[in-house]
């Protein structure tokens, strides 16, 4: 090979990683940061007039981005260390608040409600991410990632770090055991597919949800892990490791979004659900997008 072809090599790699070409997003659209002096942002998910809510475990608060004047403002402080968020149908924020290793239901005044904090009658290791499906029923990882801020000699309880349904009558039951750590995970909006990773075993892995909320069918999805995951209305799914790695439904690398920080998770944001919403250890970014998020 000359020198001049391993330089358009060099070249189309380059341009590769920075904007593929894709129909997801236009080549110039540039990711632009709305927010920093965070310790580690994550958890990121949308309310139903477009604003995005995302935590920041280590300054133990919730923050609020609003589309409308790209302003950002605090909604809870303290928040038991809330980490992974997602909204239900009634507009209720859901939050896995690992100070207490418990799953809760925040109201707008900021009043938690506990509605899963063991199984088998041991409490959670810590709820990490979560999904609610269509029926109500709501799944969740409980990884285990020691806590500095936890009392001493708090320990690992659980025999296996799973993946969780909690289903629309309250009971708890754990639809993944076979493990290194769960982490992030996403479903389709018509209920029917549960993607999950596999973080520590550098994997994601796609299921079909059964009608009592158990998982069928695992199939290997794409080859690396992920700490948050979202999806768009055309099937692609988004996962958050080293960049944001965009894959379509039959697991084809599709697209890698740069970051100026490593990336911890993502959702669609803003009133018409077209801007990529990224947290990003110090810093939250945004990206406008061709398509969008689901409800």
């Amino acid at each position: 090979m000359t020198k001049l072809m391993l330089l358009g090599v060099f070249f189309l790699s380059v341009l590769g990683i920075y904007a593929q070409d894709t129909p997801l997003f236009d080549k110039n659209s540039k990711v632009t940061k709305v927010g920093g002096g965070y310790k580690f942002t994550e958890g990121p998910s949308v309310a139903p007039d477009g604003r995005v809510f995302f935590t920041d475990q280590p300054n133990d608060k919730i923050d609020v981005w609003s589309e409308k004047g790209n302003k950002i403002t605090t909604f809870l402080q303290p928040s038991e260390r809330s980490n992974g968020t997602y909204f239900n149908k009634k507009g209720e924020l859901v939050s896995c608040a690992d100070l207490h290793n418990r799953l809760v239901i925040i109201d707008k005044k900021g009043k938690m409600t506990t509605i899963a904090e063991n199984y088998n009658g041991q409490p959670l290791n810590a709820p990490n991410d979560l999904w609610i499906a269509p029926n109500g029923g709501i799944y969740f990882s409980d990884p285990y990632y020691h806590r500095e801020y936890w009392e001493p000699g708090r320990k690992e309880l659980q025999d296996k770090r799973g993946v969780y349904y909690l289903n629309p009558e309250g009971k708890v039951t754990r639809v993944i055991d076979d493990y290194k750590q769960p982490n992030g995970l996403i479903g389709t909006p018509d209920g029917k597919i549960l993607y999950v990773s596999d973080i520590n075993d550098g994997k994601i892995w796609k299921y079909d949800i059964q009608p009592d909320g158990t998982l069928a069918n695992k199939t290997f999805f794409a080859p690396e892990g992920s700490d948050g995951m979202t999806i768009d209305n055309q099937g692609n799914v988004y996962l958050t490791n080293k960049v944001v790695s965009v894959f379509d439904k039959t697991g084809k690398s599709v697209a890698h979004i740069e970051v100026p920080e490593q990336p911890s998770n993502v959702c669609f944001g803003g009133k018409k659900r077209d801007i990529l919403f990224i947290t990003a250890r110090t810093s939250v970014y945004t990206l406008k997008m061709n398509v969008k998020g689901v409800q």
